[in-house]
């Protein structure tokens, strides 16, 4: 657990002086792709949007800016998504 409390969490301000996760939240392990190792806040989601996954957006993926890495849950493993590929 204290290797998951020092992770960064997605979309937190790279500035932020702890960008790590917050006490009472819920987390998804990002694996593969260009957020590969970032934890995302999913506290209050619905079991529908848990089991569909998030087309989060990043500057890093496949098509810069604006574009979008697709992350959706591992079979087996609930704390885990991986990565299902970029779009524009």
């Amino acid at each position: 657990m204290d290797e998951l409390m020092r992770r960064r969490v997605y979309g937190a301000d790279h500035e932020d002086p702890d960008p790590g996760p917050r006490p009472g939240h819920t987390y998804r392990e990002l694996v593969g792709g260009p957020l590969d190792g970032l934890l995302l806040d999913v506290t209050g989601w619905s079991e529908t949007a848990l089991a569909e996954g998030a087309a989060l957006i990043t500057e890093i993926g496949a098509y810069g800016p604006g574009g979008r890495a697709e992350y959706g849950p591992r079979r087996g493993d609930l704390h885990r998504w991986d990565w299902q590929g970029d779009t524009p």
